[in-house]
């Protein structure tokens, strides 16, 4: 939630909004067409939930209006409060997979399908900042394990990640000094940064710049001791519960890990959550968040209809095959 919505005691309008993806990622922006507020503006299409209306039933309603399409998997993502000068908003954002028809204005609005990557269209409606940030993460999140598998099986594991389009990792050697673990960490930098991809370290901040990383991944430990977010491109933390989950959200970070769903060899007599208690732990929330614990490739579809940014594994992501 923004400070301004946060401080705002207007009435929350009740908004929705659609997130349609393309098989290459690409999402379709809409421009505001004249007559509105914030007229020429690029957004989501979507708009306001009626009295007595679930927001799925909105987002139905509205994707027909606006773009002549029907939804057939809308799945909830984020939750996003904001304060305009005309209105305070509550806007549910729902990740648009499939759909009947074919999108087009109808209301004499442009449309542009836009690649992942920073934003290109201008202006942009405010609300939708931290949205594209999300669009910009992956939705895997792969966690190396050299203290378990030794770092030359690692770093292979890493280039075989990396050549099925992983593009997110994170360096997890709880094990090493700090000298080997900026060893490691600047070699799988290195191979991360000519396939394109992203590197944290799990480690303090300083370490993570010290391996020339993207940002830091931070322990519960570290995130509930920080005052404010640390100075990075990216920074996300593992968290357990909704305080630091909250925490997390407070401090502005990108994205969060939260688990395990499911039992994992990593954590020995721990037992796994569910997707239920998943589900639960992130449901309006605007923090991003991955799901952990004994999951795979397999369990993306459904780490989406949970609310998930996607999955994040050691095993199924990073171990070679």
């Amino acid at each position: 939630m923004s400070e301004l919505a946060g401080a705002d005691q207007r009435q929350l309008v009740q908004v929705v909004a659609g997130v349609l993806l393309a098989p290459d990622q690409s999402f379709l922006l809409a421009s505001r067409p004249p007559g509105k507020v914030y007229a020429g503006y690029w957004e989501f299409p979507g708009g306001k939930v009626e009295a007595g209306e679930s927001p799925r039933a909105a987002l139905d309603r509205e994707l027909e209006e606006e773009l002549g399409v029907r939804p057939t998997r809308a799945d909830p993502w984020l939750v996003r409060e904001f304060s305009y000068p005309h209105a305070r908003v509550r806007i549910r954002f729902f990740r648009v997979s499939r759909w009947e028809g074919k999108p087009h204005a109808r209301e004499g609005q442009a449309l542009q399908w836009h690649p992942p990557g920073p934003p290109a269209l201008t202006p942009m409606l405010p609300a939708n900042g931290p949205i594209l940030r999300a669009l910009a993460l992956p939705e895997r999140y792969g966690i190396t394990a050299a203290g378990r598998i030794g770092e030359p099986h690692a770093l292979l594991g890493v280039r075989q990640a990396l050549q099925r389009g992983v593009r997110l990792i994170q360096v997890r050697e709880k094990s090493f000094s700090p000298a080997r673990l900026r060893l490691f960490a600047a070699q799988v930098v290195e191979l991360a940064r000519a396939a394109g991809a992203r590197v944290l370290v799990n480690s303090d901040p300083a370490t993570a710049l010290a391996c020339a990383a993207d940002g830091v991944h931070l322990e519960a430990r570290r995130l509930m001791a920080l005052t404010q977010r640390p100075e990075l491109p990216l920074v996300a933390a593992s968290c357990h519960d909704d305080q630091e989950l909250e925490h997390a959200d407070r401090l502005g970070l990108d994205f969060a890990v939260w688990g395990p769903v499911r039992a994992t060899d990593s954590h020995p007599g721990t037992a796994g959550r569910g997707w239920p208690a998943f589900a639960h732990a992130v449901q309006g929330r605007e923090l991003p968040v991955y799901a952990i614990g004994g999951l795979g490739e397999q369990d993306l579809a459904t780490a989406h209809e949970h609310g998930a940014q996607g999955i994040a594994a050691i095993g199924s992501l990073m171990v070679p095959r």
